[in-house]
């Protein structure tokens, strides 16, 4: 077989393994049993304590991270927007590639964040930035993802926002159709590994 035969076989294959992992992620899919976090107060928080809502939303930030800060006041609205229709949020702190230390400048929206120090659930979503979401739907004694990704489709002016993909997803999820949204790349910091 020839050279240019072989690089056209191995062009096709990894366009078909791309477009697959694409359309696999599009679609939600994949599904979580549980996970454990910790609370500032080093109590556990398991995700299976949520199966009994409609809905629970992860997450993930770091405050030194200026994307994070900008979602800050927008995540706390929706969670308590949706807490009332059964939708649980949970904000997870994670390590970025900044070694700024971060904290929440004065008037600024403090989020209750949670602690993955082994970064096992950002790893088991396949979340890689601040700040991103996973919307997680309980089904049959698991968490099946339903969307993962950008909150809007503006992180530095709230204003501005065109697109509310989460608003959008937990709205399709709440009332039983599927998310709507395809996974939507979010913009941010980059989780330390």
């Amino acid at each position: 077989m020839s050279f240019r035969r072989i690089s056209i076989v191995a062009a096709v294959a990894l366009l078909a393994l791309t477009l697959a992992v694409g359309v696999a992620r599009a679609q939600g899919g994949g599904t979580v049993s549980d996970f454990t976090l910790k609370t500032a107060a080093n109590a556990d928080v398991n995700l299976k304590s949520y199966a009994g809502d409609k809905a629970v939303v992860v997450v993930f930030l770091n405050p030194a991270c200026a994307f994070s800060r900008l979602y800050q006041e927008r995540l706390a609205s929706l969670s308590s927007s949706y807490r009332s229709r059964g939708v649980q949020f949970l904000f997870i702190n994670v390590p970025i590639n900044l070694d700024a230390p971060g904290t929440a400048a004065p008037g600024e929206v403090e989020l209750p964040t949670l602690t993955d120090a082994s970064q096992q659930v950002a790893n088991m979503l396949g979340v890689s930035k601040t700040a991103e979401a996973v919307v997680l739907q309980p089904a049959s004694g698991s968490f099946t993802i339903r969307y993962r990704g950008a909150i809007d489709d503006n992180p530095q002016v709230a204003g501005s926002v065109q697109q509310y993909y989460l608003k959008q997803v937990l709205d399709n999820v709440l009332a039983g159709r599927p998310a709507g949204v395809e996974d939507k790349r979010a913009a941010g910091c980059l989780i330390k590994r």
